[in-house]
């Protein structure tokens, strides 16, 4: 899977030559298009277009996923010439996006794929929830199934059950598999188990996957620091200003962080490189 919308470079040389007064043609902002915001110079690909204190406005993605939105309209640039971001035609029923969630290129019309022997294992609800938000569309058309653990204590006896092989690997996602953590412990037990290419182990650092989503999509700098001994989503409930007395509450916290997410730019790289190598170990050709 890879990212291609900023291999053209909308500032090369040549890219500000123009004659006077040139006039702004009408570009209907489709998800993906690559422009300039002329005013800040700001250069990024359309993520979306939505409607915002009256306004419309156009959601920018740059290189380095950091995101803008600027009003829709003249004021921006393509190929060095200036054009005005419309919204995208919408007369003849919904444009299909141009890329996934997880930043695939989009495959207009694709079935999905009957699944295959291969899966991919995460600790919990919660991170396949978040795993089929950003990567639905692409594990579809792999035909990939993504399971829940319920914690990785019994993962040697769930491959064990599983039997793993050549043309049924498992891909393991782990929260805070970091040295000397009890579940870097048991990932390395279980690889020492399963050897062969058969199992694959990854982690990201966060105690939880509720930390994999970028705090700003929550109105926060950093996620706060949880005291030991203190449940860690129910503190960061409290943190919040959220309800934190049940499991109900946990649920319904989630479900306002889950849809704070639209797509892999709104997670962390730690955990978006981890999911897109487990997806690559088990489609890989069997050997």
């Amino acid at each position: 899977m890879s990212h291609e919308r900023y291999s053209h470079d909308v500032l090369s040389a040549g890219s500000r030559t123009r004659s006077a007064r040139p006039v702004s043609r009408p570009v209907p902002a489709e998800p993906g298009l690559v422009v300039e915001e002329v005013t800040t110079g700001w250069v990024g690909a359309v993520l979306r277009t939505e409607k915002s204190g009256g306004m419309h406005v156009v959601v920018l993605e740059d290189a380095a996923r950091r995101t803008r939105t600027f009003p829709l309209g003249p004021g921006f640039w393509i190929d060095g010439e200036p054009v005005e971001l419309v919204p995208a035609n919408r007369s003849t029923g919904p444009v299909p996006p141009s890329r996934t969630a997880s930043g695939s290129r989009a495959v207009a019309g694709a079935r999905a794929r009957v699944a295959r022997g291969s899966r991919i294992w995460v600790e919990g609800r919660h991170d396949a929830e978040l795993v089929e938000k950003v990567w639905g569309d692409d594990l579809r058309i792999e035909g990939v199934v993504v399971e829940g653990l319920d914690g990785v204590d019994n993962l040697a006896d769930a491959l064990a059950e599983f039997g793993p092989s050549a043309s049924r690997r498992v891909g393991v996602l782990v929260d805070h598999l970091v040295p000397g953590s009890k579940e870097r412990r048991i990932a390395d037990d279980v690889m020492r188990q399963f050897p062969g290419g058969r199992v694959l182990i990854l982690g990201h650092p966060y105690v939880d996957v509720w930390q994999a989503v970028r705090p700003d999509r929550i109105d926060l700098e950093a996620w706060p620091v949880i005291d030991r001994g203190t449940e860690w989503k129910y503190g960061i409930l409290r943190e919040l200003g959220w309800p934190a007395e049940s499991q109900t509450d946990v649920a319904l916290g989630w479900k306002k962080i889950l849809g704070t997410v639209r797509s892999y730019a709104d997670l962390e790289p730690s955990l978006l490189g981890r999911v897109e190598e487990l997806i690559d170990f088990v489609t890989a050709p069997a050997p």
